[in-house]
């Protein structure tokens, strides 16, 4: 399928601003929007229409593939500014890689690289002052791209728009996370689109989470499909395990997202002489470690939370508590990244990415 177009970018700014209506102080994650969006439809074979404009409800009829057949998949990035008032992006090309691979896997026709960053600093910087500065603060970014051919039949949509919406945020979790490990539920299998960011991958998850959430615990640990022996995420984040000083987490696969966070946890953790092992975990090794006392952290990494410690974890409706650890590989690599993306550090890695 052509993914190119050579259409000019066309830019409908608001009549005014919604922003003094925002208490920045008070947001809930995701649910406010800043003053424009960008969309772009796919027909007739091309990506058309670019168009950054008011954000704004949809009209789209109840026939539409996306609703029936489940072709859509999002991407989730930030925006931050640093104490100068510069904007800046963390690994954006990541996230167009990887929105074109979950596209890809999900027979939707991939995004031209030069609308997307075009219209990605472009929205971010007529929108510029909703991104608040201050460790914590950030502007997310969801690009989504879903079908919109009307019509029931099971095949692949011939139609689709892109998107980017931008919504202020500040921390997405607060405080330590209890988890339950999977002994039934599985986010995904061999062969399946768990390493896609897959609408579908997301709305499985709810129940069983409700199921945790009932018990007292904020997220589940999944584990492998086929005989939940060996942990690979942790809700919607990548899941790292720290035993004694030697950091664990599951190797990528068609099962596991390649997170940028992850990867960027390794990175750093690399670079700080910390031994990182990119391999199966089993259940029954974290579970020995928490008992024996050399199981020293647990912690998510994903790009709304950044960096989650879990502060305990239920195996078989046996609770195993984790010392808090003040000084933990967790608490510092947040540190290390907030610092980089907010441009209060060094960047050895050249992951910031200058907007304005």
């Amino acid at each position: 399928m052509n993914s190119s177009t050579k259409q000019k970018l066309d830019i409908q700014k608001a009549e005014s601003s919604r922003i003094g209506q925002v208490d920045f102080n008070n947001l809930t994650f995701g649910s406010t929007f800043s003053d424009h969006m960008f969309e772009c439809d796919y027909k007739d074979g091309e990506w058309q229409n670019p168009t950054i404009k008011p954000y704004g409800p949809l009209t789209i009829s109840p026939g539409a593939k996306v609703f029936h057949y489940g072709q859509a998949v999002f991407e989730g990035m930030k925006a931050y500014k640093d104490d100068d008032g510069k904007v800046w992006l963390f690994r954006p090309e990541e996230n167009f890689n990887r929105i074109n691979k979950s596209s890809k896997r999900m027979a939707i026709p991939e995004f031209p690289k030069d609308i997307f960053f075009e219209a990605l600093t472009e929205l971010v910087k007529i929108d510029k002052e909703w991104v608040k500065k201050g460790l914590g603060n950030s502007l997310y970014i969801r690009p989504f791209v879903m079908a919109t051919q009307v019509g029931v039949s099971a095949s692949p949509s011939t139609e689709y728009k892109f998107m980017i919406l931008m919504s202020p945020a500040q921390a997405y979790y607060t405080g330590d996370v209890k988890v339950e490990i999977a002994e039934h539920y599985s986010r995904s299998a061999n062969g399946g689109v768990g390493a896609a960011k897959a609408a579908g991958n997301y709305g499985a998850q709810f129940f069983p989470t409700n199921l945790a959430r009932e018990k007292g615990f904020q997220q589940v640990i999944w584990t492998d499909a086929s005989k939940h022996e060996y942990l690979e995420e942790a809700g919607t984040m990548n899941v790292f395990f720290r035993v004694n000083d030697t950091l664990l987490t599951a190797p990528i696969s068609d099962r596991i997202l390649d997170g940028v966070t992850r990867k960027s946890v390794i990175a750093l953790a690399k670079r700080d002489n910390i031994t990182v092992e990119e391999r199966p975990v089993s259940v029954s090794e974290i579970v020995e470690a928490a008992k024996n006392g050399n199981l020293k952290e647990i912690f998510g990494a994903g790009t709304a939370a950044v960096i989650s410690p879990v502060s305990a974890f239920s195996y078989h409706d046996t609770v195993y508590d984790l010392e808090h650890q003040d000084n933990g590989f967790a608490m510092r690599f947040k540190k290390e990244l907030m610092d980089i993306q907010h441009n209060r550090s060094e960047d050895p890695f050249g992951w910031r990415y200058e907007v304005l």
